[in-house]
């Protein structure tokens, strides 16, 4: 029976710490966006929109090719951390951060956007009628109001950073420890034609893929009772 490499332990855990790090990051950037969004009846917020939503329907090597331009040394944010003796972001873990938040920020976005327009004004305006402040009134009332989404939103952008490819190969390509994340790993397994440790790589993300989705099935039984 296969047994898992210490290099394919490596790209376990390094998929772990990519996921964890960019659903933290998400979870700053994704809330104002989100409430924003959720509050904001402007001609502009479906061009805002629109951009939030375009990875869901932007093929990741397409994302991928462009953050590789753009942080590359004569890319506009590659020029600039190179004068700020930040070096370079591609085949970086930084890299493979900026281009899993950006991958998944609609799968962050959406869920809490959707719950903070769940909760309607009533809630917040009998908060303001008891004198509570605006962000009294978002910290006490909206974010409570709003945890399913909240869960749902960590959920999907958890899984979905995992599975990455696309994304990360382009900016990342295969360094083990360094940016051999494991979808890059099942990939270089199948390329040498090395089924066997393939299979259990890609065994565990189906399994981990099922309990993600049967979370999110119970989650939201809960949620309607």
């Amino acid at each position: 029976m296969p047994s898992i490499e210490p290099v394919d332990l490596q790209s376990v855990w390094l998929t772990l710490k990519l996921a964890s790090v960019t659903t933290l990051i998400l979870l700053g950037v994704a809330t104002p966006l989100a409430w924003w969004l959720a509050h904001n009846r402007h001609w502009y917020k479906g061009i805002v929109s629109a951009v939030v939503a375009l990875p869901l329907v932007l093929p990741p090597t397409v994302l991928g090719f462009y953050l590789l331009l753009l942080m590359g040394p004569r890319g506009a944010v590659g020029e600039l951390t190179q004068a700020l003796n930040l070096g370079r972001l591609p085949f970086t873990f930084a890299g493979l951060v900026i281009g899993s938040v950006l991958f998944s920020l609609p799968f962050a976005v959406q869920p809490i956007q959707n719950a903070f327009e769940a909760i309607g004004k009533r809630p917040l305006e009998v908060a303001a009628t008891l004198r509570a402040g605006v962000w009294d009134r978002f910290f006490s009332v909206a974010l409570p109001l709003a945890r399913p989404g909240f869960l749902t939103a960590m959920i999907l952008a958890f899984a979905h950073t995992v599975g990455e490819f696309g994304v990360v190969l382009m900016l990342g390509g295969s360094i083990p420890g360094e940016t051999r994340v494991l979808s890059v790993a099942i990939y270089s397994h199948v390329e040498a034609m090395e089924y066997g440790a393939a299979h259990v790589l890609a065994g565990g993300m189906v399994a981990f893929s099922f309990l993600v989705l049967l979370g999110l099935y119970l989650l939201g039984g809960k949620a309607k009772t």
